[in-house]
């Protein structure tokens, strides 16, 4: 079985049928919502993320090298959902 969704005509680029195996039980959480006028789609349904803060400063080793990196708090997300990147 499969769900075919109604997207606005922005959107029509995106691949509109999930099969059911795919959907989970939504949870709301108002700290999720995102307002979409803060969020630029482009074309291909991306968006660039906005780092908001660097939270740690380290440095990821390997065998022969050692690339410095920081802990970077993005846009839009939680505090724990920080990655490490490349120090640029």
């Amino acid at each position: 079985m499969a769900y075919k969704l109604i997207l606005p005509q922005q959107l029509s680029h995106v691949h509109d049928v999930f099969h059911v195996s795919m959907l989970r039980k939504c949870i709301l959480d108002p700290t999720w919502v995102v307002d979409l006028q803060d969020v630029h789609i482009s074309e291909d349904a991306s968006y660039v993320e906005e780092p908001l803060q660097i939270l740690e400063v380290g440095e990821h080793r390997f065998k022969n090298k050692v690339i410095p990196t920081v802990k970077v708090w993005w846009q839009h997300h939680e505090m724990e959902e920080a990655t490490w990147e490349p120090k640029e």
